[in-house]
């Protein structure tokens, strides 16, 4: 270390749990091929009385199992990550990031890995602003320098949109492959070659309380699309994606 700078980027270590769950430690240089979208979580995610934040597990559509969480920013991110149509998939607490301090080795596990269809890695961390501290804006600093020297994109997640995040909120509930009526589906995306209002064309359809599940699935997977900055509601203009 120099005047509180990290040294030489091979000082970096990565530790991740592998197939059998024991867990491996190598330099960061080694890592860069590793499906870390894939691995197991590297700690557990206590949960206890008297708790002050609220640890859980998201069901993911898009890799069809659970990813867990230890705040509800963390349960928006994965919700987000979920949606994000460039993910194909991400886990919670990846790895065990070492780096050498001024007088003792630091450790941070990010919260999420992500990994992009074009194969390309985000690694995510997750902390309202009022609650980064001087040792965590180091270690969120750390973490990025990292990301940086294996190819990787780092994200500090302080909050999302809070009319987008309500929407998604919302979407997500329709996220499971279950609420897909292929016959309803391809009747909205029929109606929704042009734009159109959401319960105007739920309404042609059918029964609304029958159809309107199918098309909010067709807006969680984003083969439908909608303003997702502005309130959803009966009036929300709806249109088939890439129209």
């Amino acid at each position: 270390m120099s005047g509180g700078r990290l040294t030489d980027p091979v000082e970096f270590e990565v530790g991740f749990v592998v197939e059998g769950g024991g867990e491996v430690r190598r330099r960061l240089a080694d890592v860069a091929d590793v499906a870390f979208e894939q691995v197991p979580a590297v700690r557990s995610f206590p949960s206890y009385r008297g708790q002050r934040n609220y640890p859980g597990l998201y069901w993911a559509a898009c890799i069809g199992a659970h990813v867990g969480f230890e705040s509800w920013l963390e349960r928006d991110e994965a919700m987000a990550l979920d949606f994000d149509a460039s993910v194909v998939g991400f886990a919670a607490q990846p790895f065990w990031l070492w780096w050498p301090d001024t007088r003792r080795a630091r450790s941070h596990a990010p919260d999420f890995f992500a990994r992009r269809r074009d194969g390309t890695g985000v690694v995510i961390d997750c902390r309202p602003t009022d609650r980064i501290a001087e040792r965590d804006a180091a270690a969120f600093k750390a973490t990025a320098q990292a990301c940086d020297v294996v190819g990787w994109d780092y994200r500090l997640v302080s909050g999302h949109d809070r009319v987008w995040l309500a929407n998604l909120r919302w979407l997500a509930g329709y996220r499971h492959p279950r609420h897909l009526d292929a016959p309803v589906a391809d009747r909205l995306f029929d109606l929704f070659g042009s734009p159109m209002p959401l319960m105007e064309a739920a309404a042609q359809v059918g029964d609304p309380i029958a159809v309107l599940p199918v098309l909010f699935h067709l807006l969680w997977s984003q083969r439908l699309s909608v303003d997702m900055v502005v309130r959803l509601d009966a009036t929300s203009v709806v249109v088939r994606a890439g129209t």
